[in-house]
């Protein structure tokens, strides 16, 4: 690995990274990618949408040897059309690719496949029926997740799990559209939901969802709620307050010292600014006891001094 000047301050752990990565989704994303390696699952691995890299740096994770981890997204670089160009703009303007791929190499050794660009490019990039799990997190209006549905079913392996986030969003009604839309029309099952994201497959979702479930009713920090819906049975997870995150080896930078910055630029006693005493004490004590005629005289006068 090739080590450059960093441009941000290192993350020691994967909670310094920032982004949207609730600890149910990590406990969720864990128990997924475990139980495809325990099962003897084997394929790529793909993310669309990274922003910080923080939960790119948790699938990274599980890349095994022989699998190829792919993530795509737009980093600094334009839109094809101007509404993903202003979503863009207006909620990821600070994301540049130098700093993902800095975050994730706190973490890992090599950096994952990167496609600059936006998620369209992903179907000529990615191979057909060559992903186990695929997380699309790109962008939130409706023709692109739309499409973003399309291409994660056609990388996906039988059986793969697609992760979908932003599905209930209020500010998102692009993503929920897109999403029940596959649920209703194109043919996806849901396995469960979480706060933030749809776990979901084109192959049969009851034997994951009994695992799960199995897993869920051992815990004490989830709330869990079964409904049914136009056929489909829906397994909804709620953390509950103190929800732990699984376990997670901290960056390369763990062990570096913590900046002085605040001591750098505190005032010293060579440095402080002098006390104001005199005058200050005057018209502290003119205002405590005199009548105010009397204080805005001794006031005026001690300004024209």
């Amino acid at each position: 690995m090739t080590l450059v000047p960093r441009t941000i301050r290192p993350p020691r752990r994967l909670d310094d990274v920032p982004g949207w990565f609730p600890v149910l989704d990590q406990v969720l994303f864990e128990w997924f990618l475990d139980r495809q390696e325990s099962t003897g699952t084997r394929g790529d691995l793909l993310e669309v949408g990274v922003y910080m890299g923080k939960s790119a740096i948790c699938v990274g994770r599980h890349s095994q040897d022989g699998e190829r981890f792919t993530v795509c997204d737009l980093f600094e670089g334009d839109a094809l059309d101007e509404a993903n160009q202003a979503e863009s703009t207006k909620s990821y303007s600070s994301l540049t690719q130098r700093t993902f791929e800095e975050n994730y190499l706190a973490f890992h050794e090599e950096l994952p496949r990167v496609l600059k660009g936006p998620s369209s490019i992903v179907p000529a990039e990615v191979a057909p029926a060559s992903c186990r799990f695929v997380h699309i997190d790109a962008s939130h209006l409706y023709e692109h997740v739309h499409n973003d549905i399309g291409a994660a079913h056609d990388a996906l392996l039988p059986g793969g799990i697609v992760v979908l986030d932003d599905f209930r969003s209020e500010h998102t009604p692009g993503v929920s559209v897109a999403v029940w839309e596959a649920v209703l029309n194109r043919g996806l099952r849901p396995i469960c939901l979480s706060t933030q994201k749809l776990y979901g497959t084109w192959g049969d979702p009851e034997p994951i969802q009994e695992e799960l479930l199995a897993m869920v009713r051992e815990r004490e920090d989830c709330h869990l709620s079964i409904q049914q819906a136009a056929g489909h049975r829906l397994v909804r997870f709620k953390s509950k307050k103190g929800m732990q995150a699984p376990p997670f080896p901290p960056s390369r930078f763990a062990d570096e010292p913590v900046p002085e910055e605040a001591a750098a630029h505190r005032p010293t006693a060579a440095t402080a600014p002098p006390r104001r005493t005199g005058r200050s004490r005057t018209r502290r004590l003119a205002a405590d006891v005199l009548p105010p005629i009397l204080t805005r005289a001794i006031r005026n006068g001690l300004s024209r001094s």
